[in-house]
Order: C-alpha cells, then sequence, then structure tokens
C-alpha cells in the first residue's frame, strides 16, 4: 500500500469534508468501469492513495431475500474488484435502529465507512461534519460518474444534495421505490371500468360504486404516511416543500386537496380509516377482495402479491400513480441513499467505499439488484437486463407500470427536521379523518414545520 504522510492525510480528510474544493473538475467523457480504473492516481485528491487491503463495513437494513441480495453484490465484489478491497456488510436493523447505532457512534467512534441513511438523517450526521461532501466525487475527471447525465435517473439524487448544508451531497442514490396506487384489474373490469382513476373525482366514483354494489365492504383503507399526503400534492401539482425559499408549504392548495377529497369519501362512508397501520390492515384488505384500492410503496409489489395468491379469491393487480391533476403524472419517488463516513476515517478507506458505491451503481449490479429486491435500479440502462422482472407472474405487470412512471418525479425534503414533521404531518391528518377542519389543520401543520425549521438553523 502506498504510504502517505500522516500530514497529507489529514488534510485529505478534511478536503473530503469540506468538499475538494480547490481540485474539483467536472466528470466528462465516456464512463470508465470501476475495475477498469488504475490505482493509485497520478494525480487529484487521491493521488498515491492505494486501498489495497483495507477493509470496509456497509451497515444496512435490508432483511430477508432482500438481505440475500446484499450478500451476494458484496460478495461479487470481494472476488472480484481489483484492488484488494474487503467489504464487510451487517443488517443492522430498521432505519431507526441505524440511525440510533449512528448518533451514539458519533461519541464512541463505532462507525461503519458506509451507511444507509435517509437526506434528512444524513443532515444530522454532517451538523457533527460526519459525512463526506460526495459532489466532488462525482464531479472528478476520472473517479466521477461521467455519464450521469446521460444514464442515470437524475430526479433520484435530488434528495441527495442537502440544502440544510450548502447542498453537499451527503449521499449516494442506489435505488428507489415510488408511491402508487394499487388497484384490483379485475373488480374494475367487472365494474365497467377500463383504467385506473386519475383524478379523485374517478376514485370516489369508483370506491363509493364498489361498496355500495356490495362488492367489497372498505373501498380503501386510508394510508396516514406523510409520505403519502407528499405524493397527493405532488399529483396536483405542487409540493409540501419550496426548496428555493427553504420554507414548507403544507398551507398551498395543493397539499389540502389529498386531506380534502380523502375525508370527504370519508364521510360518505365510501372508505374507512386504516384498522391496524403496523399489522398493514390496508394491505391485507386489498389483497383479500375488502378494499379495491391500496397505496403505498412500489417495493412492496411482491409482498402484496403473495398475499393476494393466498388469499380466497386471487385477482390480477396493477398499480397507477396517486389521483391528481388528470394531466401527466408527478409521482413520489423515494428511498434511503447510501453516505460515506468521513469522522475517523483514512483516506483509503473514504476511497475504497467509494469505489463500492459507483461499482454497485453500474447497469450490471443494478440490475442484479432489481431482481433481488424490486426496487428500482438508478440506471436507464438496467431496464435492458429487467426482462424476466416485467414478464414475472404477478409482479411484472405492476413493476412495470411503476417504472413507467419515472418520468416525472420528486422527492421529499431532506432537511434534518423532517423526521419529526413526518410524526406531525400523520398526527394532522389522523385529525383532519377525525372531523378537524381541512384549512386550519393544515396551516398549523406548516406553521409548526417551519418553526422547527427555523430553531433547527438557529442551533448550526
Amino acid at each position: 500500500m502506498a504510504k502517505i504522510s500522516k500530514v497529507f492525510a489529514l488534510v485529505l480528510v478534511v478536503a473530503v469534508l469540506f468538499g475538494f474544493a480547490a481540485n474539483v473538475t467536472s466528470a466528462q467523457g465516456t464512463y470508465i468501469k470501476t475495475f477498469d480504473l488504475k490505482l493509485p492516481l497520478a494525480d487529484g485528491p487521491f493521488k498515491g492513495v492505494d486501498p489495497k487491503g483495507t477493509t470496509i463495513t456497509w451497515w444496512h437494513q435490508h432483511t430477508g431475500a432482500r438481505e440475500k441480495a446484499v450478500a451476494a453484490a458484496a460478495e461479487k465484489f470481494n472476488a472480484e474488484n481489483p484492488f484488494g478491497i474487503t467489504l464487510n456488510v451487517v443488517s443492522k436493523g430498521s432505519y431507526d435502529d441505524i440511525f440510533n447505532a449512528v448518533t451514539a457512534g458519533l461519541q464512541t467512534g463505532e462507525l461503519p465507512e458506509i451507511v444507509v441513511a435517509y437526506g434528512n438523517q444524513a443532515a444530522v450526521y454532517q451538523n457533527n461534519q460526519a459525512l463526506v461532501d460526495m459532489e466532488p466525487l462525482f464531479k472528478d475527471a476520472t473517479l466521477g460518474i461521467q455519464d450521469f447525465e446521460a444514464d442515470m435517473f437524475t430526479n433520484f439524487f435530488a434528495s441527495d444534495l442537502n440544502p440544510a448544508h450548502n447542498n453537499q451531497r451527503l449521499g449516494f442514490s442506489t435505488y428507489r421505490s415510488v408511491e402508487v396506487l394499487y388497484y384490483n384489474v379485475d373488480a374494475l373490469t367487472a365494474m365497467g371500468y377500463k383504467a385506473a382513476p386519475k383524478t379523485w373525482a374517478e376514485f370516489g366514483e369508483m370506491v363509493c360504486k364498489f361498496v355500495k354494489d356490495g362488492m367489497g365492504t372498505d373501498g380503501y383503507q386510508i394510508r396516514t404516511d406523510a409520505s403519502f399526503i407528499a405524493a397527493g400534492a405532488f399529483a396536483a401539482g405542487g409540493n409540501i416543500y419550496d426548496r428555493e425559499k427553504g420554507v414548507f408549504t403544507y398551507d398551498s392548495p395543493e397539499a389540502k386537496v389529498l386531506p380534502t377529497e380523502i375525508q370527504k369519501l370519508l364521510n360518505q362512508g365510501c372508505i374507512k380509516k386504516t384498522v391496524d397501520p403496523k399489522a398493514r390492515s390496508d394491505q391485507a384488505a386489498f389483497a383479500n377482495g375488502a378494499a379495491l384500492f391500496y397505496t403505498g410503496s412500489s417495493s412492496g409489489i411482491p409482498f402484496v402479491w403473495d398475499a393476494i395468491k393466498k388469499s380466497p379469491k386471487p385477482f390480477v393487480m396493477d398499480v397507477a400513480p396517486i389521483p391528481g391533476t388528470g394531466g401527466e403524472p408527478v409521482v413520489n419517488v423515494y428511498g434511503a441513499s447510501n453516505s460515506l463516513v468521513a469522522k475517523g476515517k483514512t483516506p483509503e478507506q473514504i476511497l475504497a467505499s467509494w469505489l463500492f458505491l459507483r461499482w454497485f451503481s453500474e447497469a450490471e449490479q443494478q440490475a442484479a439488484w432489481a431482481k433481488g429486491t424490486n426496487y428500482f435500479p438508478v440506471r436507464r440502462s438496467a431496464a435492458n437486463a429487467l426482462g424476466e422482472v416485467f414478464a414475472a407472474e404477478g409482479t411484472g405487470r405492476p413493476y412495470k407500470s411503476a417504472f413507467d412512471l419515472l418520468v416525472n418525479t420528486k422527492e421529499e425534503p431532506s432537511v434534518d427536521v423532517y423526521q419529526t414533521v413526518r410524526s406531525e404531518t400523520s398526527k394532522a391528518f389522523n385529525n383532519i379523518l377525525d372531523g378537524a377542519n381541512v384549512d386550519e389543520e393544515m396551516t398549523k401543520l406548516n406553521e409548526l414545520a417551519n418553526k422547527l425549521l427555523e430553531e433547527s438553523r438557529t442551533k448550526k
């Protein structure tokens, strides 16, 4: 391994923390596959840094089949990378478990080199200057993602640019899912409909007919998660956060559309509150035919289909965008990214970690990951290898429908208070379902969200 002085190593880590500002060049030209890179480099911020023999650890949240997909990726990387890097993968529990472990590790020093994190969580970590700003790495002439604009779903990476930290790139998107409306194709067809609802008026007509005609008891069990509220605002042509002004906009007309329509349909008896959110009663009601619709992440397609297959009367399902204006749909794409830890790490560890994420984002790995997890790849070219995914019984049709929605996407805000705001959003929506005035409740939510945001800024 090439030796570098302790002074140079310290300077390099500081440079990583604050963005290599003086050394960035735009990545242009043809993408060089990660395993074809020649290291150590002769110039640039990682000049002379040799990752040979470096061991790195990735903390992730995956379990079951997805944990197996993580293990397979790590095994392939370890066996084939020419740099002598060893990647260890650790399923560290839920997102909250990982967040708690990292915040504790900021004090104890027990931190991985790579950690899964939502944008708001990454913002908290960077309040302690714990992460690498990867924007310079993305744009580096040699190590960068030269075909970022040409091949990647660039909107997937929007939330990785953190507004709370001068738009530093604190995450690397390696997979995404989208908020969708699941629907019972057979039931809609029997009712005389040829397509899923594009507007809330159509949605209301369908659920009311479904219940009043005795086809099912629930119509739809209401999802109260904050991502559903965000998806409704996006679908109505608005947002819940103004990135340019740096403020929440829950009091906008567009953000009020979904709560207003859902409250109305609840009062009409065409839809119901979710009986037990923790037990996913809304998903169960859809799978057993009691509900016509279900809303949730596209990553849940395999689980929903499995439940449908086990139900007394299996049916064909598909997915569509959340109802909105009826025009070109704008969908809520979400998912955690992976952050590079800088705190306490050597240049060799940081470079090794970047090389893994760069390799993992390539089309071959992305296609394998999509096949094993049902997440969306971050590269368009990976779709060329997804024929069997698109054709799979029960899941292929909805996966392809969701994949086709990735033309117009938005992501939820990555400010550090958003986790708290999410909880307050769910509370506000539940109040609306209990009869609270929509305008008043959304105004109070917006005021609270912006108050929390301002308090967070004054603490820095």
